[in-house]
């Protein structure tokens, strides 16, 4: 398998083979989360609820089956968790709080957190394509717009160095192992939530561990590249915050835009696979506005969510499933902020008899 890794990375480039690759992720994992209805924000309000059922069990079950796979593929050398963008690189503990309060509030409001607005988009919801336009250019904007010295400035409270200390297990001085052992734990408690709640409908589950897969197979397929390439080759898994900016500059300017790599794959592959599993279920079908679902919600929760994610270092996905697989503290600290925020702005909109 490394060999026709090397050959194809020697014939066509790393950075098209990375490109390749996140082609197939992404089409896969847009399938399988349309399918199985893979949302973060159903499963938040779901619990704020207090009735964690039907789509809390279907993301706890792909959370902890990436979780899982991810450790067990450190575990056999397949990964180093230490190389990733998480672990190598300086990082900002009060961005991941805040700009993770930041976008669950926006993912309230936009009734979908950003790999979702690409999922629902495949389907057919205008409203889900329009906030997602909006969500990439508040990501430019504070990558580096007018948005980005706010930005820099909310990070900059509270700097953290790279090194192992970002490193959930490393910091509280646990064995590798004990990651695959959490991880298994998190598979456990998960498929005894689901068959409550999904008695007989094994197909969903599949569905739903296979969307966590994907992560294990992005994080596995990076690192791979990365040690056949003479190249430096970010090791990532999935994530659509930064790829929705690098695709919306290449866009309006192929001057400008970033070089063709795994994420510019990864984010066209997703809608690819989403309108699949749409045509395939039958479920494609153009939704527009309507008087009640509130266009300025929309579009100032994408506006929340592109600075929170740029904030924060990633999205409910890039942050909270790809990093906490990897048990990055900055990522725990962005996934827990971001259901807080999440369940803040539910109660706000309960509290002023608006519909979530």
């Amino acid at each position: 398998m490394m060999e026709f890794l090397a050959s194809s990375i020697e014939r066509f480039g790393d950075r098209h083979v990375l490109a390749i690759g996140g082609l197939v992720i992404g089409l896969l994992f847009g399938l399988l989360a349309q399918r199985s209805r893979y949302c973060a924000r159903a499963a938040v309000l779901e619990c704020c609820e207090r009735q964690p059922a039907l789509r809390t069990s279907v993301w706890w079950l792909g959370f902890a089956v990436a979780v899982l796979a991810v450790q067990l593929l450190v575990l056999m050398g397949g990964l180093q968790p230490e190389v990733s963008r998480f672990i190598a690189q300086p990082g900002s503990y009060s961005g991941a709080v805040l700009g993770g309060l930041l976008f669950g509030m926006g993912m309230v409001l936009a009734k979908a957190c950003a790999g979702r607005m690409i999922v629902l988009s495949g389907q057919g919801n205008l409203r889900a394509l329009l906030a997602g336009l909006v969500f990439a250019v508040a990501v430019q904007a504070s990558i580096g717009g007018w948005l980005a010295p706010l930005r820099r400035s909310l990070a900059g409270l509270w700097q953290v160095d790279p090194g192992p200390d970002r490193n959930v297990l490393h910091l509280l001085g646990a064995a590798p192992w004990m990651g695959s052992v959490v991880g298994l734990l998190m598979l456990v408690s998960a498929l005894v939530l689901f068959s409550r709640h999904h008695r007989g409908r094994w197909g969903l589950g599949l569905m739903a561990s296979g969307a966590g897969l994907c992560v294990a197979l992005a994080w596995g397929f990076t690192q791979a590249v990365a040690s056949q390439s003479f190249e430096a080759i970010a090791v990532q898994s999935l994530t659509y915050s930064s790829p929705s900016a690098e695709w919306l500059m290449r866009v309006l300017s192929s001057d400008s835009a970033a070089s063709f790599g795994f994420e510019s794959g990864l984010l066209p592959a997703t809608f690819a696979g989403a309108f699949l599993g749409a045509l395939l279920g039958r479920d494609f079908k153009f939704e527009g506005f309507k008087t009640e679902n509130r266009l300025g919600h929309y579009m100032i929760g994408a506006v929340l969510m592109g600075f929170g994610a740029v904030l924060a270092g990633g999205c409910t996905i890039g942050a909270g499933m790809s990093g906490g697989s990897i048990f990055a503290v900055s990522a725990w600290l962005t996934l827990l902020s971001i259901w807080l925020g999440a369940a803040l702005t539910w109660r706000a909109h309960k509290a002023l008899g608006w519909s979530v």
